[in-house]
């Protein structure tokens, strides 16, 4: 396989549980045998199997290993340096190994500044049938998720900076999007409690629909202490499309916001 060929695109058929596994520098194959261990950093062989980093000095000469055992390729990270993988999890050196699941998996070894090094992982499974080309094929349009005008004008208002794509944004608070409504739209009669009531609505209508993030809290701990659920909510109408940059002009007006 051509090094500038992506293990996301597949790989070629290969034996149920083969890793394969491949960063700038190099790639690899490895059969699932008992015991065996595949190793990744800085340094170079016997040491490692696959440099990753190897002109940044934040990334240790040996910084994760990939042990099959128990029918599985199980990921530690060996380094002093965090190793992120997808969903924004992460791994530290004390971290308990983690198994890989069949096919496509990135992981990401913290470099220096804002460098992270791309480790691509691949396990071969029992229906792999090869890189296939999907050119032509029709494009598999995002999931969204239906809301009522009064909903994407109130989601609308409190992420408004998640559709701006601000770095590291947050979601306005209940009081501060009831008096912007309540500006905007004197006559819905806009408060808090009903923003509140609003939002619980739509979080528990999209519960248990597919929905990327958790949307309730387990009741038998209270309720949650921050916004994180209402930041899960934004953050996935956003990230599948269902709010777009457009629907800011919803919030159009003749007269500026108040402060």
């Amino acid at each position: 396989m051509p090094l500038s060929t992506s293990l996301a695109r597949g790989v070629a058929p290969t034996p149920p549980g083969t890793l394969h596994a491949r960063s700038v520098t190099g790639e690899l194959s490895a059969p699932p045998r008992q015991g065996l261990t595949v190793r990744f950093g800085r340094g170079e062989k016997p040491d490692v199997d696959l440099g990753v980093g190897v002109d940044d000095l934040r990334v240790s000469r040996r910084h994760g290993e990939l042990t099959y055992r128990q029918g599985l390729w199980w990921l530690r990270n060996t380094g002093q340096q965090l190793v992120r993988l997808p969903r924004g999890r992460m791994m530290h050196l004390a971290t308990e190994p983690i198994p890989l699941a069949t096919g496509y998996t990135p992981l990401f070894v913290k470099g220096s500044g804002y460098r992270e090094h791309l480790v691509e992982l691949y396990v071969a499974g029992h229906d792999d049938q090869g890189p296939v080309s999907r050119r032509q094929a029709e494009t598999v349009r995002p999931e969204t998720w239906s809301l009522d005008d009064d909903e994407r004008l109130l989601l609308v208002v409190l992420g408004q900076r998640y559709l701006l794509y601000e770095e590291d944004p947050r979601p306005l608070t209940y009081r501060q999007a009831a008096e912007r409504l309540g500006y905007f739209r004197p006559d819905a009669k806009w408060n808090e409690r009903r923003v509140e009531f609003r939002i619980e609505a739509v979080r528990r209508r999209l519960h248990g629909t597919g929905f990327k993030y958790p949307l309730l809290h387990d009741k038998s701990e209270g309720r949650p202490a921050d916004n994180s659920l209402l930041h899960n909510l934004i953050r996935g109408l956003v990230e599948s499309t269902t709010l777009v940059p457009p629907d800011l002009e919803l919030m159009e007006d003749d007269e500026a916001w108040p402060d």
